[in-house]
């Protein structure tokens, strides 16, 4: 085990990490239309299992999939070559669930293509639009009784529900809870974040009017980075991690370049470090969003340059995953470092105060010392350092794990960039600026291991700066 204090200096690469002081995995329910988009979302998902608590994976339909795919039973397929790797992710994360506690949280919702008025384009739909639906008539399905069911428990954890289709299925659940548990209603409504890639039917403009407690995320710019066509660069890393060599999951991801236009649904709710799932304001894998003007509760994404921002990151975790899956032991495969912040994630303090903030990073892999000899070779051996000894003797040659702090500006609320002071190797101080009201800054700090592939771990610290007193 190798432990190394760290500061703010080098890196800026990224995949998937943990933070001690990580509050509990975010809790997701996943409506799929089972487009193929879809499947390979799923597929990497499930990769990711022990980074989110999934309460239910439900089948539905879409205005592109009127009729749904539930009856091919791809979703149970694909749970069956999860369960194929699973004792291996296991090795790897004792957090990954059981195949079994998997196939029970498969449900099919709405498929009735009735239930999708025709002669619109549901992609064009923004938010305040008026509603074109009543769910009242329509007869429950297992989908959305099981939606009813995980918002009226006493779980107080919100409840990420991602519309990687239609929304209908949450749509007659929220009317159910509405009519038949009026006293629960409240309560239920504010648990929702319900996270939409577009409105792909019309429960997007009913859910804003009907139920203005729940949380909407408006995604559109999942087109252009995440969908069919975006990364079409990526062919290579499909052909060679996805589908050979990694077991039965990876081929379950049927596109031949990375294709997942829905993924960011549920990048959004990853136990990443990054705090995303706490605000959609916050921003991490899965966008960043801004509250749409006269609406409570309703958000859309930024940029396409909120996602993009992270692509590097998701596809060296889904290299990791799937290294996992044919790993059956931990020496074998790489794994993310461990940041602890010594004052803790979230701080309060008073303008004019000094804030310091110590990052200790924790990393159980060895470095990759074949892909560090061949990055550093011709200068070692300049120096007279042969391969051997290098090998024999790499604790004294490879450099200890450096990390970096930084402002994430437009996230904080507190109209200053700050002067960073680092202390080499241990932390960052700063002063509080001056506020007249209560003010947040954010600040990431991000390290990237030696190990193959390179992996980035990252907390984020939430300063909330009061005026003096």
């Amino acid at each position: 085990m190798f432990r190394f204090i760290t500061l703010a200096l080098l890196t800026a690469c990224c995949s998937l990490s943990s933070v001690s002081a990580q509050s509990a995995k975010p809790r997701i329910v996943v409506m799929t239309d089972s487009e193929v988009d879809d499947r390979c979302s799923m597929a990497h998902l499930l990769l990711c299992a022990n980074d989110v608590d999934i309460a239910a994976l439900i089948q539905t339909n879409s205005c592109f999939q009127l009729h749904g795919w539930s009856r091919e039973h791809w979703l149970e397929k694909q749970i069956d070559h999860y369960a194929e790797v699973y004792p291996n992710l296991r090795v790897h994360s004792s957090d990954y669930p059981t195949p079994d506690e998997l196939r029970a949280r498969v449900y099919v919702g709405d498929e009735d293509s009735t239930h999708i008025p025709r002669g619109i384009v549901y992609p064009l739909i923004i938010p305040g639009q008026k509603p074109l639906i009543d769910p009242t008539p329509w007869p429950d399905t297992p989908g959305s009784d099981r939606i009813v069911e995980i918002l009226l428990d006493d779980d107080p954890r919100p409840v990420h529900i991602q519309a990687w289709g239609g929304g209908n299925t949450a749509a007659k659940a929220f009317q159910k809870i509405k009519d038949q548990y009026p006293e629960q209603y409240d309560r239920a409504m504010q648990k929702v974040v319900m996270y939409n890639i577009w409105y792909q039917d019309a429960a997007g403009s009913y859910i804003e009017q009907a139920h203005p407690g729940a949380t909407m995320l408006l995604c559109h710019h999942f087109s252009g980075t995440w969908n069919y066509g975006s990364q079409r660069y990526t062919r290579d890393y499909v052909s060679r991690l996805l589908h050979q060599g990694h077991g039965p999951l990876g081929p379950d991801y049927v596109q031949d370049y990375i294709s997942e236009g829905d993924s960011p649904a549920f990048f959004y709710s990853l136990a990443n470090g990054l705090r995303s799932d706490e605000h959609p304001t916050y921003g991490g894998w899965g966008g960043r969003f801004y509250k749409v003007e006269g609406m409570a509760n309703v958000y859309r994404d930024v940029s396409k340059g909120t996602y993009t921002a992270w692509t590097e990151a998701v596809l060296r975790d889904m290299e990791m995953r799937l290294k996992w899956c044919v790993s059956p032991t931990y020496e074998e495969a790489n794994h993310k470092p461990t940041i602890s912040i010594a004052e803790g994630l979230d701080r309060t303090v008073r303008s004019g105060e000094e804030v310091t903030i110590t990052a200790e990073v924790e990393d159980n892999d060895k470095p990759d010392l074949e892909a560090l000899w061949d990055m550093q070779k011709e200068v070692k051996m300049q120096a007279g350092v042969t391969k051997e000894e290098f090998m024999a003797n790499w604790q004294q040659h490879v450099l200890p794990l450096y990390g970096t702090f930084w402002q994430w500006y437009e996230a904080g609320t507190c109209p200053v960039h700050l002067n960073l002071d680092m202390t080499f190797g241990r932390s960052l101080t700063f002063t509080a600026p001056e506020v007249t009201e209560p003010r947040t800054i954010h600040i990431i700090y991000e390290v990237t291991d030696q190990g193959d592939p390179a992996l980035t771990a990252y907390a984020r610290i939430i300063v909330t700066v009061l005026p003096k007193e």
